[in-house]
């Protein structure tokens, strides 16, 4: 979960950073739309050890295709196989110029001798970019979005959808959702950039999660008309594409840009570690919150975070798009405010 963008930020030309690494998320949504249609096929059997079970198919798979990949160019010039650097770089970038420049680049930055954790305890700078990172993944948890995900079907239950075939539809609608926004976001994140995307994303989730806590409370009120039901499921849907568009794909891009070269596996575990230790976090007190606030109320406090979080993308997080890795670097070590590290002009 943090080696494929570390690896895909790195492998990528600036150009294409943000919609080779938004594959990444795309491919992850597409393997929960499976899992949700797998789980509704195999759930009238009852045999939850398939259910399982059926996961060692992809993770087989993957064994035997990831040897087939080149290593980063980044990685091996740190390594000192210069030569074998050159050579990815060439395949990669089928322009033997842009390749060579682009080697120059890597190596330039190479001579700054920086290291993982000591570094994080040296350098003041890297501790902002590990600590940004940081943030960045609790924003992502906390906009709600994977509690819908996870109790989509109790979500529904509680919206009036008592079958449980309507309730593993909808949840299967709203994984599809978040393969197809995701992928229309791969379309123009290189294009729009990165805090456009983030600041829209955030003010659709925290609208629609506004508005499925008021059709909620008309349900805990004893008002179960149909087209509430309805809204609902749509509030669900248009709060998943704003999360699919934004939050999804460019966090995992923003946490693989902004890190220093040789602290970035430091930089990038950290922040991974953060977005499971919040998943686990809004996970398990989902529930809890249910029980304990009530519905409409739970709904409302992540649509108020979502409110939040757009303020702080504009005055926190970096614009990065076009911005070679190099450069962010640059301006993250000469001390330039987080919101400015992606500025390719100093």
């Amino acid at each position: 979960s943090y080696v494929a963008p570390l690896y895909l930020s790195e492998m990528s030309e600036k150009e294409h950073r943000g919609r080779l690494i938004s594959m990444y998320q795309l491919m992850v949504d597409f393997g929960v739309v499976i899992a949700f249609v797998s789980d509704t096929v195999l759930s009238s059997t009852g045999n939850w050890r398939l259910m399982l079970g059926i996961i060692s198919i992809p993770a087989f798979l993957l064994v035997f295709t990831i040897a087939k990949l080149p290593d980063s160019p980044r990685w091996l010039a740190s390594k000192g196989f210069t030569e074998q650097a050159l050579s990815v770089l060439k395949l990669l970038r089928g322009d033997t110029n842009k390749a060579k420049k682009e080697f120059t680049e890597i190596i330039d930055n190479l001579k700054i001798k920086q290291e993982g954790f000591s570094l994080f305890k040296a350098n003041k700078n890297v501790r902002r970019a590990v600590f940004l990172g940081m943030f960045l993944q609790f924003m992502q948890q906390f906009t709600g979005q994977n509690i819908i995900m996870y109790y989509a079907p109790k979500i529904f239950s509680l919206a009036g959808f008592e079958s449980h075939t309507d309730q593993m539809f909808a949840t299967i609608l709203d994984g599809m959702t978040l393969v197809i926004f995701t992928w229309l976001s791969m379309q123009f994140i290189d294009k729009t950039g990165r805090k456009i995307a983030l600041k829209i994303g955030f003010s659709v989730m925290s609208f629609a999660l506004i508005i499925l806590g008021f059709c909620l409370l008309q349900f805990e009120n004893g008002n179960a008309a149909k087209w509430i039901s309805y809204m609902a499921v749509g509030m669900t849907i248009l709060s998943i594409a704003g999360y699919a568009m934004s939050a999804a794909p460019v966090i995992w891009i923003l946490c693989s840009e902004i890190q220093p070269l040789k602290s970035r596996d430091f930089g990038i575990a950290c922040s991974t570690t953060t977005n499971w230790i919040s998943n686990m976090i809004i996970g398990a007190t989902f529930l809890s919150l249910l029980e304990g606030i009530g519905s409409a109320q739970t709904f409302w406090l992540y649509g108020l975070l979502n409110i939040l979080f757009v303020f702080f993308t504009i005055y926190i997080v970096p614009e990065t798009k076009g911005v070679s890795l190099e450069k962010i670097e640059q301006n993250l070590m000469e001390g330039k405010k987080l919101c400015d590290i992606g500025y390719q002009n100093s």
